[in-house]
């Protein structure tokens, strides 16, 4: 039986905008963006996903929106992301890491190169509160409200219900990945989870390693 991810922000459709472990006849993807612009299968916010039914989709996939709040609407979206899994679903979340931004910028300042992407050297400030050449577009929607280190993170997740969080941070890319579980895994299924999804694991290095540095480096500035 195929089963579906709610991919949470999607943006546009572009290749390798989805995990690799949902680029599969085992999944089918449904898009949701509160822009209708880049034509999602459901126009919503992550804050009132209400077009979703409860215990509906097997994972939520949410890739660098969480940031895009304000800090107090975090509680509302994971809650949201919670309400809408399965008893046994999961949400696989990565979004910058402040901590590793931080050191950047004790060390070197704000407007040091983090790394080059296809849009140009990103800086701490494009980080912390958005890409800049997006918001000099007009394009609001790329602003950044909040942050997350890899402690908060985890106890954000625990806080919205989440029963297991696994964080893993990808300082290259200066990114946190988390595995949110819905019911507890045992040591095995954490394990296969992890290898299959978090960046820095071998297994998902060796399955995947092509995928490998762009999942590192999932910014969302594709969606610019």
């Amino acid at each position: 039986m195929t089963k579906q991810v709610l991919h949470v922000g999607c943006g546009a459709t572009a290749p390798g905008k989805l995990h690799p472990a949902f680029e599969s006849d085992a999944w089918s993807e449904l898009r949701l963006d509160i822009d209708c612009a880049v034509l999602p299968d459901i126009v919503a916010s992550m804050t009132d996903m209400s077009p979703v039914p409860d215990a509906s989709v097997d994972a939520v996939f949410s890739s660098h929106n969480l940031e895009h709040l304000y800090p107090h609407e975090v509680p509302v979206a994971l809650a949201e992301f919670r309400r809408v899994l399965k008893p046994d679903g999961f949400a696989l979340i990565t979004l910058p890491d402040l901590q590793e931004v931080a050191r950047l910028v004790a060390a070197e300042g704000l407007e040091a190169t983090a790394y080059l992407s296809a849009l140009g050297p990103i800086r701490p400030l494009d980080i912390l509160f958005g890409y800049r050449g997006a918001l000099a577009n007009g394009n609001l929607f790329m602003a950044h409200h909040t942050g997350f280190t890899s402690a908060s993170l985890m106890s954000a997740l625990g806080e919205a219900g989440f029963a297991a969080t696994t964080v893993q941070r990808v300082p290259s890319s200066f990114s946190l990945w988390a595995i949110g579980f819905c019911a507890q895994p045992t040591p095995q299924a954490l394990e296969t989870a992890q290898n299959r999804m978090l960046p820095l694991h071998a297994a998902f290095l060796a399955a995947f390693p092509a995928a490998a540095l762009t999942a590192a480096r999932s910014l969302e500035l594709e969606q610019a």
